[in-house]
């Protein structure tokens, strides 16, 4: 049974380590308690807490058949005569896409814009993670 910590929890989720708390203070996801006192929370719980919460489409999701969408900020545009290259940074992660210049333009994507990344890929890798190097961390 995988266990996470509070830090670790809100790492995942992409919130701060006071929002998990305030979760679970509020009886939305169930925590107990490690050997040390420390609140973690069990893998399964954490993970039906997560498609909960994604359960809820973004506006236009339901257009599309793509289901991987992540809401980010615009931190770099690049541009030449034709095409483009803009970087998001949604969460934790880091999504570059290249487009045409034109596209960019109609967006009107900018620096410090909000967007949307939508991938729809037919081939998607997936590794196990390495145990997290919050692991020292007091989240208690």
């Amino acid at each position: 049974m995988t266990m996470f910590r509070i830090g670790e929890a809100a790492d995942l989720l992409g919130v701060s380590a006071d929002t998990i708390r305030r979760w679970v203070d509020a009886g939305r996801l169930p925590a107990g308690r490690d050997e040390h006192g420390h609140r973690v929370i069990d893998g399964v719980d954490l993970a039906a807490f997560a498609r909960a919460r994604a359960a809820d489409p973004e506006a236009g999701a339901e257009l599309s058949s793509a289901r991987n969408r992540l809401r980010g900020i615009v931190v770099d545009v690049r541009k030449d005569t034709v095409m483009a290259q803009v970087d998001i940074q949604a969460g934790p992660f880091r999504i570059v896409s290249l487009l045409s210049r034109e596209a960019v333009d109609e967006l009107d994507l900018r620096v410090g814009s909000m967007a949307v990344a939508v991938i729809k890929s037919t081939t998607v890798v997936v590794e196990r993670a390495a145990p997290s190097p919050t692991r020292g961390r007091s989240d208690g």
